[in-house]
């Protein structure tokens, strides 16, 4: 099974030990402070690079928040800690966030430096793993299934990307700034924030509405494509709603029922339809 934050023992070791972030309350985030590095989150990509991946990136998102350190911009504690922050870091771009508020909060915790990059390298397995799973393995390709439905029923061209960028943008947007608020919130303990059901169950839960979007978009898009009668009359209707039907009851049957024999029905089906049509 992929790993998951709760599963890294180097992580589980540095958020669970540390006593200092719970002695205290957990500081306000600003919203200047967090607009500057939210936005600045939207291109954490941009210097992507073979050697260190997103680790400028990391040090580029996580600088306005180490403006409040000791000193300022001209403090050495500004620039230990930016050097810190600006090396080999891996995580989904979309959860780098998480990572970027829990290590602004440390670094300005003033946390021992050690810790910080023990902490830091402990990160970029699980973000990566819980990133790709909930994005490009199931967010992504359900916003995709849905644009296809939407073309199934008639929409513009322009209408169909239009729904795809609003749905998808406001899932991603929607997952940075969570990230961002909660890394800031738990900081050395930013595990519990891994286990939150989304990240841990939402793949599964938004495969299966890909599946149902997927039985009713198909039948509809192909149904257009060559040039069918309108997508609410009866038998598109009848074909996209009875697919997903079928998969569902082709599950519950697995095992008493035949793939070749559920295939001759389907066809004696259509033989007997065609034939008193």
């Amino acid at each position: 099974m992929p790993e998951t934050g709760l599963d890294n023992p180097a992580l589980r070791r540095d958020t669970v030990s540390m006593p200092l972030p719970d002695a205290v309350p957990t500081p306000e985030l600003p919203a200047v402070l967090r607009a500057s590095i939210l936005l600045r989150c939207l291109a954490i990509q941009g210097s992507w690079n073979y050697e260190i991946l997103v680790g400028n990136g990391v040090g580029f998102c996580v600088e306005p928040a180490l403006r409040q350190l000791p000193g300022g911009m001209d403090g050495q504690p500004y620039k230990d800690a930016l050097a810190r922050q600006s090396v080999y870091f891996n995580a989904h771009p979309y959860l780098a966030s998480l990572a970027v508020g829990a290590l602004a909060r440390v670094e300005l915790e003033q946390v021992p430096a050690v810790r910080i990059e023990r902490f830091r390298t402990a990160l970029c397995g699980p973000l990566g793993s819980l990133g790709d799973r909930l994005v490009w393995a199931a967010w992504l390709p359900a916003c995709s299934l849905l644009a296809l439905l939407l073309f199934g029923f008639g929409w513009s061209p322009l209408g169909v990307v239009a729904g795809f960028l609003l749905l998808y943008n406001v899932g991603h947007l929607g997952l940075r700034d969570w990230g961002l608020r909660a890394g800031w919130k738990h900081g050395l303990r930013v595990a519990s924030a891994m286990g939150h059901p989304v990240l841990q169950h939402g793949p599964r839960y938004i495969g299966r509405v890909s599946a149902v979007l997927g039985g009713l978009a198909l039948p509809l898009a192909v149904h257009r494509a060559i040039g069918g009668q309108e997508p609410l009359s009866p038998i598109p209707m009848g074909v996209a709603v009875a697919t997903p039907v079928l998969a569902v009851l082709l599950v519950r049957q697995q095992g008493r029922a035949e793939g070749w024999r559920v295939v001759l029905a389907l066809l004696a089906v259509f033989v007997l339809y065609s034939v008193v049509r």
